[in-house]
């Protein structure tokens, strides 16, 4: 009887260690991003939480206390993956490239600010998963009140393959404030092969000006390589007719990450039969503004 009852309490000791040490480990199937008051961000996974304290592992710092008071903001993040010891977050740009769209779509409640060369200035929200609305302009207003280019981008995206082969249908639609010169734009398709990370896209547009629709459509290709855990190689390339000539458009360049605000930057090359080596140099940032769960 008491080599029985040892060894039931031996059995409930054994199972009360056994469930405290399991709490020190992390789950490594979740995994969060904190961001603290003083402007840090951390990265990696929950050990344990109480009213006061929240402890943290994370793969550089290793293990972290940081009080409650002291925590701005704890989301957990979907879709990372783990590439060579580091975390790789989502691609937060990962619907387009410098301009053009591609296959993918923004997520739902997602957001964001893009600016490029001061002056074109667009918001872009993601209203559905497979549905995005964008709205633009050309603030020329600014300079003696001259006419002012708006517009709106409206976006499909269809996954065909998840993560593997996707479609976009959209348009392009203008106007110039203060002028009488109707609607201007394109609608155009796209097929995107990859991941949100590694991809290339074929697509095409058919643009129109007060009715007029053109001739030939623009050809287009794109391509995205992710290289590290917050940069991207990014080509965006062109073939235009114009007045039975042809034109190809090329770029070559990249998007950084800092923080969650994407840089992007590029050269542009117009070449066609008898042009000159011209390199036309592209700068963009793009901010986050919507909430993204």
């Amino acid at each position: 009887m008491r080599i029985q009852f040892t060894l039931y309490i031996f059995i409930i000791i054994l199972s009360q260690n056994l469930t405290c040490n399991g709490q020190n480990l992390p789950d490594s199937t979740r995994t969060f991003r904190i961001e603290t008051n003083d402007g840090n961000i951390y990265t990696g996974w929950i050990i344990s939480d109480n009213e006061t304290v929240l402890v943290f592992k994370t793969l550089n710092l290793g293990e972290i206390r940081i009080p409650h008071p002291d925590i701005k903001s704890q989301i957990e993040l979907k879709g990372i993956k783990e590439v060579g010891g580091k975390i790789w977050l989502p691609n937060p740009q990962s619907a387009r490239y410098f301009w053009a769209p591609n296959g993918y779509g923004l997520e739902q409640g997602s957001s964001y600010y893009q600016n490029n060369w001061i002056l074109f200035n667009q918001v872009s929200v993601g209203v559905t998963n497979d549905f995005s609305l964008g709205a633009g302009v050309l603030p020329l207003f600014l300079f003696s009140g001259a006419s002012t280019p708006v517009w709106i981008v409206p976006k499909f995206s269809i996954p065909v393959v998840k993560n593997e082969f996707n479609i976009g249908i959209g348009a392009f639609l203008g106007t110039v404030l203060g002028e009488k010169t109707g609607m201007f734009g394109l609608v155009y398709g796209t097929t995107t092969f990859g991941t949100r990370d590694q991809n290339i896209s074929l697509g095409l547009a058919y643009g129109f000006d007060q009715g007029e629709w053109m001739n030939v459509p623009v050809f287009n290709f794109s391509g995205m390589i992710r290289y590290s855990p917050k940069s991207y190689f990014i080509t965006e390339d062109y073939v235009i007719s114009a007045g039975g000539d042809m034109i190809f458009l090329l770029s070559v360049g990249g998007r950084s990450i800092i923080r969650n605000i994407g840089i992007d930057y590029s050269l542009w090359i117009p070449c066609g039969s008898g042009s000159e080596f011209v390199a036309i140099p592209f700068l963009g940032v793009t901010v986050p503004i919507g909430k993204k769960k």
